[in-house]
Parts: C-alpha cells; structure tokens; sequence
C-alpha cells in the first residue's frame, strides 16, 4: 500500500472525519521521482473541538508515528474544528522548495 494510501486511512479511521485531504507534495521538492516523503493534509474533525493546535497536531502525530518514523519527511497540518473549517472553508498554499540537499 502506498504511503498517501496508509495516511488517509489511518486519518479516516482515527478521527472520522467531515473533510480528509492528503497530497502527496514530494514532486515539489528535491527527491527522486515517485517519492513519497512530502504531504500536506487537511483535516476536519468534531475530535478537535477543545483543543488547540499543538494538542490537534500532537494527535495527528501519534496516529502517524510509523510514518512519521519510516519514510515521511515532511508533514504540513492543517487541522480544523468543523467551526473553524466553516469560517475559513481552505488551507493555504504550500511554499515552493527552496532547493535542499545543499543546493
């Protein structure tokens, strides 16, 4: 199974979510062709509602532990309660790479 794969369900499963999104941005970044160690992930749960972001971010982690400990070396959060989700409805862009390994 891929990695996004792996991501989503996790995500889906842990958090039952109103929104789930996952992009693998790898392509955007210094790595081999067909890498998957760059996502971004939008998500939208009740389970969020009381806390705050670092607590929000702490529990995407755990979910992600083996993930986050194998081959994904970048994760960009965006999580909402589905309040905050209704007031903004996006997630902001991701920054172009800025070259890595050196460069």
């Amino acid at each position: 199974m891929k990695v996004e794969q792996q991501i989503k369900l996790k995500l889906d499963q842990a958090f039952k979510p109103m929104h789930l999104q996952v992009e693998n941005e790898s392509h955007m970044h210094n790595v081999p062709k067909d890498s998957e160690s760059h996502f971004k992930v939008v998500l939208v749960t009740h389970e969020f509602e009381g806390l705050n972001k670092v607590k929000q971010h702490q529990a995407v982690y755990k979910v992600l532990e083996e993930e986050l400990a194998g081959s994904v070396h970048a994760l960009a959060l965006h999580t909402f309660t589905p309040q905050t989700w209704t007031e903004s409805m996006a997630a902001p862009d991701s920054p172009n790479c800025m070259g890595g390994n050196g460069k």
